[in-house]
């Protein structure tokens, strides 16, 4: 057995404590060197080998004839560790080879197990395009996945309501778009063509309503973008109250009358343009449905801000309040009043109202009579 030397330095005080260790751990002191020479420790009896081979230990501490400098203790050990037997170093390179290969299987089993019906899920919404929005991923088995595919045909559902929304909105704007243009081409064609028979003032009015109409369209279909794409508004601290009473003095009087219940000041995060087009909207509509009157009332509930236009005309069925919130989507009484219309005054207003993460909605009211009463609910400031 080869030696192992230790530069173990002790003093002879604590020679004793050293042999002590080194029996500990299965070490035998064997002989020590002092003052530069090398002497053998004497033993008074001969141990037991802990090993194969005779191995001599000192039982009481040996102190040198000469000097009283430090000594060093050399020792050889008595028996080898754990991993010195190649039987054991064979059994567990073994066990480890053997877990190694039998998690391996196991992780390329689960992978397979996973990306098997995910490569299936993908090949599937590859083929939803937009001709066919209609259809759906199946939803697999795989507990993991199941979630994962529902939340991707739940974003399908909104896609195609979504670009649903897009046709039917080109359509009818492509529509309006063409009817005005359609009706002043018309006009300066027959202008032109008996240029001596024609009231030329008379046309140029026509015409000029025309393109008053086509810039009212294009107006709104910019405001509806805007809105659509939900950037941020400007918002600031307002009083609802003051901002109606101002509006309603600088508007010009119309065929109704405006009466307007005005109370304490109610303050709201807003954008006033924003908010001002809301109401003119509102009381354009008014004016153009109500028989007697119009009242606009500004109110506080709790942590709300209430603002009410309500007119005295022959009412909107309930089956059809929301849908007069449809884009371009005009009643038969609207149409007869007035057909210059848009229709898109009241889906721009509920955008307004929903970017000031408010409602507009069309509330029954205690009347006897049919009326109609658009109710604008926005966050009170501090409530």
């Amino acid at each position: 057995m080869a030696w192992k030397h230790l530069p173990l330095r002790v003093s002879s005080a604590l020679t004793a404590a050293a042999f002590t260790a080194a029996e500990a751990v299965g070490l035998s002191l064997l002989f020590l060197r002092s003052m530069g020479r090398e002497r053998a420790l004497p033993s008074r009896r001969r141990a037991q080998p802990a090993t194969s081979g005779p191995v001599f230990t000192v039982p009481e501490p040996h102190r040198p004839r000469s000097g009283r400098g430090p000594v060093l203790v050399c020792a050889v050990a008595s028996r080898g560790p754990w991993y010195g037997s190649g039987r054991l170093v064979i059994a567990a390179t073994t066990v480890s080879a053997a877990a190694t290969a039998v998690a391996f299987a196991m992780a390329y089993r689960d992978t397979g197990r996973v990306l098997t019906p995910m490569d299936q899920i993908r090949r599937e919404f590859a083929e939803i395009t937009a001709t066919d929005l209609s259809r759906r991923i199946p939803v697999p088995g795989h507990p993991e996945l199941r979630d994962m595919v529902g939340a991707m045909n739940a974003a399908l559902d909104r896609l195609e309501t979504a670009f649903d929304d897009l046709q039917r909105f080109t359509s009818d704007a492509s529509h309006d778009l063409r009817s005005p243009l359609a009706g002043i081409r018309t006009r300066l064609e027959e202008a032109l063509a008996h240029p001596g028979d024609v009231d030329w003032p008379r046309t140029a009015a026509d015409v000029l309503a025309g393109v008053d109409r086509q810039q009212a369209i294009v107006t709104d279909l910019l405001s509806l973008a805007r809105l659509d794409t939900g950037g941020p508004i400007r918002l600031q601290r307002t009083d609802l109250t003051r901002l109606t009473g101002a509006e309603l003095r600088a508007r010009p009087a119309g065929r109704i009358p405006i009466a307007s219940d005005l109370g304490e000041a109610v303050t709201v995060d807003c954008d006033p343009l924003l908010i001002t087009r809301l109401l003119t909207n509102l009381l354009d509509n008014a004016q153009r449905h109500a028989s007697t009157q119009v009242t606009v009332a500004v109110t506080a509930d709790e942590d709300t801000a209430v603002l009410k236009v309500i007119d005295d005309g022959d009412g909107i069925p309930p089956e059809q309040r929301e849908k007069v919130f449809e884009r371009f989507t005009r009643l038969q009484p609207s149409r007869d009043r007035d057909p210059g219309g848009t229709g898109l005054g009241l889906p721009i207003s509920r955008l307004i109202a929903e970017a000031h993460n408010g409602t507009l909605t069309i509330e029954a009211y205690d009347d006897p009579h049919p009326v109609t009463c658009f109710v604008l609910r926005l966050p009170r400031y501090g409530g």
